[in-house]
């Protein structure tokens, strides 16, 4: 049972030696890709357990989105900035991430019917509905928790490896539709049918409240 206290040791003492070694300030730039897109991030060592970072992020994506028995073309574009603090609470690589992503985050849709469609609980004609268009607009400020690995202020060398994994949420999505071209389109009743539809893709689309983050990326040090 001596082994014990002697472990404890040795891990005590390997620690204090990193936390000596990465008590310097630092500066890091790095290139990011993941679900959050393709990004820049800036870190800087606040000491040998915190690193303040701030990242540029673009994600674009292009599908076909079905909601509510209508197809959608879907175009996802999100464009935000973040601010985190990671915390290495072993004063290596390991990290504990928390901060926001700010920025706007857009879904547009735009569905031409070719067939008979149900909008608001009543059948249209393609001809009646002509162009539906809208957005899925995400709530702008996006906080994240997340863990994951940069050693990035923890070696010798100047590049640093990072991989997180972690989840952003925000508040339930705001979606508007219109039409545009159809015999109905500027219908009070149909209107009304628009707005019903919309609160119908509202509730389809609140899993979009909460995102996954997954990401990597290569840092340089100064």
């Amino acid at each position: 049972m001596r082994l014990i206290p002697v472990l404890a040791a040795a891990l005590l003492l390997s620690a204090g030696s990193a936390m000596a070694q990465s008590s310097e300030p630092g500066v890091a730039v790095g290139a990011t890709a993941g679900t959050s897109g393709v990004g820049l991030d800036v870190q800087v060592k606040l000491g040998p357990i915190f690193t303040l970072r701030g990242s540029l992020d673009r994600l674009t994506w292009d599908a076909d989105e079905s909601y509510d028995g209508i197809d959608y073309n879907g175009d996802l574009t999100f464009d935000t900035v973040g601010g985190f603090i990671d915390m290495h609470p072993l004063a290596n690589g390991f990290l504990i991430s928390g901060g926001a992503y700010v920025g706007d985050r857009d879904i547009a849709l735009a569905a031409t019917p070719t067939g008979p469609v149900e909008i608001g609980g009543q059948s249209y004609t393609p001809g009646q509905v002509g162009t539906l268009n809208g957005a899925i607009k995400l709530s702008g400020v996006a906080p994240f928790v997340g863990l994951g690995w940069d050693d990035t202020f923890y070696r010798s060398g100047r590049w640093g490896f990072r991989a997180v994994a972690g989840v952003a949420w925000s508040d339930a999505p705001e979606v508007a539709l219109t039409s545009t071209g159809g015999t109905l389109s500027n219908d009070p009743t149909f209107q009304a049918r628009l707005r019903d539809e919309s609160q119908d893709i509202t509730d389809e689309a609140e899993g979009y409240g909460l995102f996954p983050i997954i990401q990597v990326g290569l840092n340089y040090k100064f």
